[in-house]
């Protein structure tokens, strides 16, 4: 029996959104809704399965992980990108390494809805009414406001778009980004440290790797306006978390829409959770029902191609 484990099925979705049943007789699948951090736990959580599927970066899976799971062939992900994976040893081990397609216009639209929320104080105005209060604050609107985007990419230029719907001005700047491929996206193109100092609200769209870990620290937060908003729906390491708590405390900065931080899930006594002009989602961007059943739908292509003897949207080459 071929077992595999459905990781971090944080919504108890995961058994619904595909034919798994389409499996049997020839595997057995278990889903498991909760987190484990622990390491010795994990391990032994995992040894008995042949394939695992990871929900993005929810579980990191590096080599010290890999060594300890004998058993292991596959490894599924969430899309075909995932930092949580260390290929290296994965191929070293022989294990096979899949990954699915990925709907992206659910980051766009959250990133956008921070934006608006933001503006007009959303949770803290639904707070305070449920609390017995009424128009607690004066929200701003957004058209005519300048949007910056760092990275332009795919997710980036759909954010533009959007942006551009609400009558926001648009300016981009990334490592790689032209002028040219700026204007083809509706945005202006400017260096970075006009994109920090120009910005109304400034949304990051940029892939984690050694080149943007760290790319926003206390120099770059200092260049934002004190009436600014700071929107990360990204990878909470490229911000400096130490640097952006500094500047949210003492109000250097408006306020922030995190969806992502440096640990998650987000420690129950993190700072982020109690600071009034932050707004904390618990990494949703691309947590919708049509990404998700995307994600469930190609994995289980992935997994029965491999029982068949075949290899499908390969992460890595055996």
């Amino acid at each position: 029996m071929f077992r595999i484990a459905l990781l971090d099925d944080y919504q108890d979705v995961a058994l619904r959104l595909a034919d798994w049943s389409s499996l049997k007789p020839r595997a057995e699948v278990t889903a498991f809704s909760d987190h484990i951090e622990d390491f010795e736990q994990l391990v032994a959580r995992l040894h008995p399965f042949q394939c695992v599927m990871l929900m993005r970066e929810r579980t990191r899976f590096p080599r010290a992980l890999i060594e300890r799971l004998p058993n292991l062939r596959l490894i599924v992900s969430a899309a075909m990108w995932n930092v949580a994976i260390d290929l290296e040893a994965a191929t070293d081990h022989g294990i096979q390494v899949c990954g699915t397609g990925d709907q992206s216009n659910a980051t766009p639209e959250l990133a956008i809805g921070m934006m608006l929320a933001l503006a007009r104080h959303i949770h803290h105005e639904t707070v305070a009414v449920r609390d017995g209060k009424w128009q607690t604050r004066l929200g701003i609107s957004v058209r005519d406001k300048t949007l910056g985007i760092l990275g332009l990419g795919d997710i980036g230029s759909k954010v533009a778009a959007l942006g551009q719907a609400f009558g926001t001005r648009i300016l981009a700047w990334s490592q790689n980004l032209t002028p040219e491929r700026a204007a083809a996206a509706g945005a202006t193109y400017v260096s970075k440290d006009q994109l920090f100092s120009r910005s109304d609200f400034l949304t990051i769209h940029l892939k984690l790797s050694e080149r943007t870990r760290g790319l926003i620290g206390r120099r770059e937060l200092a260049l934002m306006r004190p009436t600014a908003y700071l929107i990360n729906t990204s990878r909470g390491p490229i911000v400096e978390e130490a640097a952006l708590i500094a500047a949210l405390q003492e109000r250097r900065i408006a306020g922030a829409g995190l969806d992502v931080f440096d640990r998650e899930p987000l420690p129950l006594d993190h700072p982020f959770r109690r600071m009034d002009n932050v707004l904390v989602m618990p990494h949703v961007g691309f947590v919708t029902e049509e990404n998700f059943r995307v994600f469930y739908g190609d994995a289980l292509e992935d997994i029965r191609a491999f029982l068949d003897g075949k290899v499908i949207r390969a992460m890595n080459e055996l």
